[in-house]
């Protein structure tokens, strides 16, 4: 059964449902952008779909232009390169198009666009964000083509610096979309593979969101949404990528993981972060490789939870164990590796992984507390699939 198409606002305007994306014109007009700049990455920009929704702003005669310079993991020259662009063209607003590493390249080109300052003075630490100037950031509509970063959601980006070779987090308020078009017919194309690393990825997300300790239910309850819809629909989705069912489910699963995680996320992202820099591949892949190694790393904080996830997740047995155990005979079932090894990455770097993991803004809201040397032994073992190494 199709779902219908539907608007609902949380934590921005949605519009949701097959062929939304031709309502692209009007989502400009309600923003007041009247010449925007279309951004989506490299490899995108040759696809059909953007063809296609290039052709329903020309229908209306709007005038854009298009900037693709966006890596897989966007840097701090994608984004100056794209705000030139911005600028020199006279743009008033971004459309941003396609998975995580387009969204977040494109938010941070519409926030930096009018700053004085540079990109890295707005790294979320402490209250940078608020030295913003506010008239200078520009307007953004997000089209996700993938179902997993949760990006066009956010408040934030992650960047790569490339002097550092570290990823930094640019975060600001009014980096988060005006309206989102989560459009399933987009995600059709996308093949096996990419519908399963940022399926999972969204539920890494929710998953870190449910277990990051303090005490927000809202972002709970939507976390354990998330990942009951992600267990449902993820393997429907690899398996039949054209189910429109189960493509309008992920994409709503994912923002939900997005939204979930403002209770924050854990030492998955901690690690994956200085991954994608340094060896600079997909940030969902990563996530779910490291995913179960983390799990019982912080068995002793998150049992009781896992308990209760396993009895949503209908499972047999419940605790984090059995979690464990659902979630590697998912990734068997979606052909993910089972270690970081088997795409790579080697244990060469890890005391300086360990180190740059535990500066992450993302190891302060893991389910317990973790300190280098922990980030450093987990790393070790999702290198080597031994879970009981830690």
């Amino acid at each position: 059964m199709l779902l219908a198409n539907t608007n609902w606002n949380y934590p921005t305007a949605v519009w949701f449902g097959n062929g939304r994306i031709n309502e692209l014109v009007q989502a400009c007009k309600e923003l007041g952008i009247r010449n925007p700049l279309f951004i989506t990455d490299e490899g995108l920009v040759k696809l059909d779909i953007v063809e296609k929704t290039l052709n329903v702003l020309r229908k209306e005669q709007l005038s854009f232009t298009v900037y693709s310079d966006v890596q897989g993991n966007p840097t701090g020259d994608n984004v100056e390169n794209g705000v030139r662009h911005f600028n020199e063209n006279k743009h008033d607003g971004v459309i941003a198009f396609g998975g995580g590493s387009a969204i977040d390249a494109a938010k941070t080109i519409a926030f930096m666009s009018g700053q004085s300052k540079s990109l890295w003075d707005f790294e979320d630490v402490g209250d940078n964000w608020t030295h913003a100037n506010l008239a200078g950031i520009a307007p953004i509509i997000a089209i996700p083509t993938t179902a997993g970063t949760g990006s066009e959601v956010g408040r934030a980006s992650v960047i790569l610096d490339e002097n550092l070779h570290s990823k930094k987090i640019i975060f600001h308020p009014k980096m988060l979309p005006g309206i989102v078009i989560l459009d399933p017919e987009l995600t059709i194309g996308l093949p096996p593979s990419i519908t399963a690393w940022t399926g999972v990825d969204a539920m890494v997300h929710a998953i870190e969101a449910y277990c990051a300790p303090g005490y927000h239910p809202m972002a709970e309850g939507i976390a354990i949404e998330a990942i009951r819809i992600i267990a449902k629909y993820l393997p429907v989705a690899v398996k039949d990528g054209k189910n429109l069912e189960a493509r309008g489910q992920m994409l709503v699963a994912a923002a939900m993981g997005a939204t979930a995680f403002q209770k924050g996320l854990g030492s998955v992202h901690s690690v994956a972060h200085q991954l994608g820099a340094i060896y600079n591949k997909q940030h969902g892949l990563l996530n779910a490789i490291i995913l179960p190694y983390a799990l019982h790393q912080n068995k002793s904080a998150i049992e009781e939870r896992m308990v209760y996830l396993s009895t949503v997740l209908g499972l047999k047995d419940q605790g984090t164990d059995a979690v464990i155990a659902y979630i590697l005979a998912l990734r068997k079932e979606l052909a993910i590796p089972h270690t970081l090894k088997e795409i790579g990455i080697t244990e060469d770097k890890a005391a300086e992984i360990g180190k740059m993991a535990y500066k992450d803004p993302s190891t302060p809201s893991n389910a317990k507390t973790v300190n280098a040397r922990d980030l450093e032994q987990l790393f070790r073992a999702a290198v080597n699939g031994d879970i009981k190494e830690l």
